[in-house]
């Protein structure tokens, strides 16, 4: 593969294609899941307190151990963590599918969740260690990221498709396709060069209080759903995530040979790509909600409908991995993932006003900014993750951004759930009424405001910087 253009040979293809299918699996499990909730209670008789706790329970298992996950991919070789998860996700997502009781359910999301935190850090770590630094890699992790996010919208319009068929297809379509691509995978990927360190004592302690303390933090999260209801276990159960956070960084501080070089966290590049991916996230996690809310309980429409209306927010499919790697080239990094965000806020505010009785056509603005947005955003989220970081904690990079990711997620969710509730019990009603809709609109508009501040601070401190042409200044750090 060549170090200073953006050819790239038929393996690299091949290799750059399995990585991408495992990122693909991964959010179309996701969003095929969520338009299949329904005919799953309607099935099973699940009542609202499983169902909810279905999707929960891959939170639980992404969220709690996505750290773990990414510094294990460092320690015990990419390679071998990707097909060894990539293995456990076909596994369980089969199981779920054959569930007759919600528990089987809970336990096959929850693992399925596990695998996909060990999964994610290291197929994006070897994505960053097989491509070269330069217009290879920003067109490898520019294709990576916009299958990544067309995978999410491409499962809305799969899952209602599937779900026409049969519920059970939503489990049983990841098994074939994860199928194909771990067979793909055996004898395309290779070592690529990882130096793994020599055999030294694990941070046993780090690991524990670390998945612990994240655990509780997606718990608490998915708490914050019921409002005020409960809201003093909610607050007990974060604040021990607090505690058990501060313990890991006790920890960590002191021992031989930590889970988590704390060191890391001092790149203000690095803290501010993960805050900027966080509140990316809880906008898009929120409106995306919301939305399908509006769409289905206020106006009636099928989850293929409400799928197909989404649908056009998957152009990042074909933009990301064509226009976004030339503007990064060209621009940088941080001044394309500003005008992603900027996009984003705009759709959002322009959704402010819904009414009873809009039409497609006065939708339509807004899902074609957040398509834009997501091809300008999310490829130089995962570029600028890994940027300016040492090879050996590619994984760990990669482990912080889906964190972030994911946590986001979960808070876009919870955040606009309780607001909706709030704003209905303050109604004196008990469904979902437009004002409350609009209200929780509020959350993803502010969520997106305040990232595209903090990506601002990177235009500053480029601004700053001299410029070195080097190629390796084809692309800076968010």
């Amino acid at each position: 593969m060549s170090t200073s253009t953006t050819r790239m040979d038929g393996r690299a293809w091949g290799v750059l294609f399995v990585l991408c299918g495992a990122i693909f699996l991964e959010g179309i499990d996701v969003a095929m899941l969520n338009v299949a909730l329904p005919a799953i209670r309607e099935d099973l008789g699940l009542s609202t307190g499983v169902l909810s706790g279905v999707v929960s329970a891959y939170v639980l298992g992404y969220g709690g151990f996505m750290l773990l996950g990414g510094r294990a991919a460092d320690l015990l070789g990419r390679r071998r963590m990707f097909l060894l998860w990539l293995g456990v996700f076909l596994v369980f997502s089969g199981l779920g599918g054959f569930a007759s009781e919600g528990w089987m359910l809970l336990v096959a999301r929850f693992v399925t969740g596990v695998a996909a935190a060990f999964m994610a850090p290291a197929g994006l770590a070897l994505v960053t260690s097989n491509f070269p630094e330069g217009p290879q890699r920003n067109r490898a992790l520019g294709v990576y990221a916009g299958t990544a996010a067309g995978g999410f919208s491409l499962g809305l319009v799969a899952g209602g498709l599937l779900v026409s068929a049969g519920w059970r297809w939503v489990f049983f379509a990841p098994v074939v396709l994860a199928a194909v691509i771990l067979l793909a995978a055996v004898p395309l990927l290779k070592d690529d060069g990882q130096e793994i360190p020599e055999a030294q004592g694990f941070d046993l302690a780090g690991a524990v209080s670390a998945t612990a303390a994240l655990l509780l933090l997606a718990y608490g999260v998915v708490r914050l759903e019921h409002g005020g209801d409960g809201l003093g276990t909610t607050l007990a159960v974060l604040a021990a995530s607090v505690v058990l956070l501060g313990i890991f960084v006790l920890i960590e501080r002191h021992t031989a040979n930590p889970l988590v070089r704390l060191g890391i966290l001092r790149s203000a590049a690095l803290v501010r790509t993960n805050l900027a991916a966080l509140l990316f996230m809880i906008s898009f996690a929120g409106f995306q909600f919301m939305v399908t809310l509006y769409l289905q309980e206020l106006r009636g429409w099928t989850p293929l409908q409400t799928g197909l209306a989404m649908l056009v927010v998957g152009i990042d499919t074909i933009l990301a991995p064509t226009l976004t790697p030339r503007l990064v080239n060209r621009f940088g990094n941080v001044r394309v993932l500003f005008g992603g965000i900027v996009s984003a806020a705009l759709a959002y505010a322009l959704f402010l006003p819904v009414a009873p009785d809009w039409t497609y056509a006065a939708m339509l603005p807004s899902m074609l900014l957040l398509g834009l947005s997501f091809s300008l955003s999310y490829g130089p989220l995962t570029m600028a993750a890994t940027d300016g970081v040492d090879d050996q904690e590619h994984g760990l990079a990669g482990g912080l951004l889906y964190t972030s990711m994911q946590f986001g997620m979960a808070l876009g969710i919870s955040t606009v759930t309780a607001v909706s509730v709030a704003t209905v019990s303050a109604q004196g009603g008990d469904g979902l009424s437009l004002e409350a809709i609009r209200n929780a609109l509020m959350l993803p508009a502010t969520a997106a405001i305040l990232a595209a501040l903090i990506t601002a601070f990177g235009l500053r401190r480029k601004a700053a910087t001299p410029q070195v042409p080097t190629p390796a200044a084809a692309h800076t750090a968010a």
